[in-house]
């Protein structure tokens, strides 16, 4: 650019001056000409709405699967578009976006190793696929296996404040050790911290899965970490020096994963608890009160070094058998009594038992579940977590069909009152709850690969059966009916009318390879399917009639962007 003060600048010619005034006017005049015609034009239709990254407007939802999709994508759970994918990784907020993380390997099959993959939503629903944030194999230290993300708002780890701080478990020659990456782009790209490994491994084979909160009491960072069968406790100024404090174990779980701890407060009765939380995979010898995995927690209080559990015997945070490496977060944009009331979570929907023999074409090692809300409440003097869809899964629904009232006959199997047009659909029941038997509602065609959602009035719980299985290869222990063990007592506030019968309210979110049901009561099952055919619903009535109060079906939008 030239200085308007340097004297070897060209002067112009006062005639020159004027008429270079003159077009000048004239342009002018052109120009604001334009301007208004356009503005014009353009009322007597609304301005498109930009929509944000990772989200999609209601009056542009699209219901059609892309062709040439593999038929067993989801369309509203997250996947990617190729390669394996497994662990999610807790949810941060950072200028205005919601970021996940997930475990994802390019390599699959061939080739070893996992590392990042994000995606990123304005509303926890609407996902966009952004490809890989942190690389496998770039540090010298193995591949990137399941971590958490923190927003570092005083920049204690050295990447400066605000900084998003990924703290990760690497994995060399089947050595784990803890890592610390850092980012200063919100999240997109990271880089390695120069002290890495931030925790050199004891000796240990299980050593991983660190999950990060912020004691800001203390001023400092507490770590939680599954180290095999128990859970250790560690502290740290600064994200990249750890102390060990305590550790809190499980001999009846078998190998814990993807720790967590949080603290939460029953809004009706003001009790508050810490909750711990892991992973249990059963399938390294544990086994409890008839399941083999899934998210157990325990309730109890934690002084800022120990938890100490309320009860020996862990609840769970869904009864299905496809729940598993589960996160939760709360929302920080919420004030802190609300976010000490309500949480959010989602898991993954597969199971290590079957992970890696699923018929997927496109992609391998199944979805995410939709993300869930999660509060507390007290049952029979015990807190219990109950957990429901996000209300913005609304927004992906389609119009709804329903059904007047009407008896299901036992003995026969007819098809419902309903049909859904497309394998993702959002169906809500109610029914009077009978003396005695079940209610089946079963989803595809009656040969091979259906699944039956149902509901067991003996015992006044929900239940999935998978039963045989032809594009899907399930263990028999995992074709066993899968239900809530113990389940709680019914609520009295759900009647008819006042009359005598008790009304169950089932919410069952079906998408192409998984279904996700939930009960009035906060109990919840997740299970992987495959089936194969048309999205047919047939229903069954033993034992007694069952009389149907409420039938609604919507079709649900595609909501993941690749």
């Amino acid at each position: 650019m030239t200085n308007p003060t340097d004297p070897t600048r060209p002067t112009r010619s006062p005639r020159r001056t004027i008429l270079v005034l003159l077009l000048a006017g004239i342009a002018t005049v052109v120009v604001g000409v334009l301007v208004l015609m356009l503005s014009l034009s353009h009322r007597s239709a609304p301005a498109p709405t930009a929509s944000p990254s990772g989200s999609s407007p209601a009056d542009v939802r699209v219901f059609d699967r892309p062709a040439g999709w593999d038929p067993f994508r989801p369309s509203y759970h997250v996947t990617p578009p190729a390669h394996w994918m497994n662990d999610p990784q807790r949810p941060i907020f950072v200028d205005g976006l919601w970021h996940l993380y997930y475990l994802y390997n390019a390599d699959y099959p061939t080739g070893n190793g996992t590392e990042w993959y994000h995606a990123t939503s304005d509303d926890l629903v609407h996902w966009k696929n952004e490809g890989v944030a942190i690389e496998k194999y770039r540090n010298g230290l193995g591949d990137i296996l399941t971590g958490s993300a923190v927003v570092d708002a005083a920049g204690t780890a050295g990447f400066g404040p605000g900084a998003v701080i990924a703290v990760v478990t690497q994995q060399d020659d089947g050595v784990q050790r803890q890592s610390v990456f850092g980012s200063t782009d919100g999240g997109y790209t990271f880089q390695p911290a120069p002290s890495n490994p931030v925790m050199e491994n004891p000796g240990v084979v299980d050593w991983r899965d660190p999950k990060i909160i912020r004691d800001e009491a203390s001023g400092r960072w507490v770590m939680v970490l599954a180290e095999g069968r128990r859970l250790g406790f560690y502290t740290s100024p600064d994200l990249l020096s750890w102390t060990y404090v305590s550790d809190f174990s499980s001999e009846t779980l078998g190998l814990l994963e993807c720790p967590d701890l949080f603290e939460m407060v029953d809004p009706d009765t003001g009790r508050r608890t810490w909750v711990l939380a892991a992973s249990a995979d059963g399938s390294d010898g544990g086994r409890i009160e008839g399941r083999s995995t899934g998210l157990a927690y325990w309730t109890g209080t934690w002084d800022g070094t120990r938890f100490a559990a309320d009860d020996a015997d862990p609840q769970w945070l869904d009864d299905g058998a496809d729940f598993y490496a589960a996160v939760t977060w709360d929302d920080p944009t919420r004030s802190e009594t609300d976010r000490l009331t309500e949480r959010h979570a989602l898991g993954w929907i597969n199971n290590w038992a079957y992970a890696r023999d699923l018929p997927t074409r496109d992609w391998q090692g199944g979805a995410l579940s939709v993300t869930r809300s999660i509060t507390l409440t007290e049952v029979d003097g015990r807190l219990r977590l109950r957990s429901r869809p996000v209300d913005a899964l609304r927004t992906l629904e389609g119009d709804a069909e329903s059904a007047s009232a009407h008896v299901i006959a036992p003995g026969a199997i007819a098809p419902l009152a309903l049909q859904p047009s497309s394998p993702a659909y959002r169906m809500r029941v109610s029914f009077e709850r009978p003396d005695t038997g079940e209610l089946r509602l079963r989803l595809g065609d009656s040969g091979a690969d259906a699944v039956t959602v149902g509901y067991d009035a003996d015992r006044g719980a929900a239940f999935i059966v998978r039963e045989d299985s032809v594009a899907a290869r399930f263990p028999e222990v995992y074709r066993a009916p899968q239900t809530d063990p113990s389940p709680p007592a019914a609520d009295a506030s759900a009647r008819s009318g006042g009359a005598d019968a008790e009304i169950v309210t089932m919410d069952i979110l079906v998408d192409a390879s998984s279904v996700e049901v939930f009960l009035g009561d906060g109990s919840s099952l997740t299970s992987a399917m495959y089936p194969v055919g048309s999205p047919r619903v047939t229903t069954e009535a033993t034992g007694a009639a069952v009389r149907i109060t409420a039938l609604a079906l919507s079709p649900m939008a595609l909501a993941i962007t690749d």
